[in-house]
């Protein structure tokens, strides 16, 4: 499995990358791994301010629903269009072209409060 180093991690699986006050977020790949085949995602939190950990929307799996987790207080800004017609982009590129959401970000500090790929890694072995 790969855990990019420039992205910071939570316990629940979502991985963040931060670029000023603008963050994109998705799930890691180990989550990916473990959902399977991803055939859906739900996300009707556009415009919406929440806090850290609060439910930002679902991932559908060919078995399950997960819920998807805000690493940080932000308010949700856009969904990746491209998740409409190709769920599959989070089994296949979940760093990349499989990201979820772009959010602002309330207090960029807490990002780095967030789990390092090494601390991930070993969270997940």
């Amino acid at each position: 499995m790969h855990f990019p180093a420039q992205l910071r991690y939570t316990k629940d699986h979502e991985w963040i990358s931060l670029d000023g006050n603008i963050a994109t977020i998705g799930i890691t790949d180990f989550a990916q791994r473990e959902l399977g085949d991803i055939v859906y995602i739900d996300v009707d939190t556009i415009g919406k301010s929440l806090a850290a950990e609060a439910v930002f929307g679902t991932v559908e799996a060919v078995k399950t629903v997960s819920d998807l987790f805000l690493p940080v207080a932000a308010k949700i800004l856009e969904v990746n269009a491209e998740l409409n017609g190709q769920p599959e982009l989070v089994n296949t590129d979940p760093y990349g072209a499989g990201w979820m959401v772009k959010v602002e970000v309330e207090n960029t500090a807490d990002v780095d409060a967030l789990m390092d790929a090494a601390a991930y890694e070993a969270s997940v072995a």
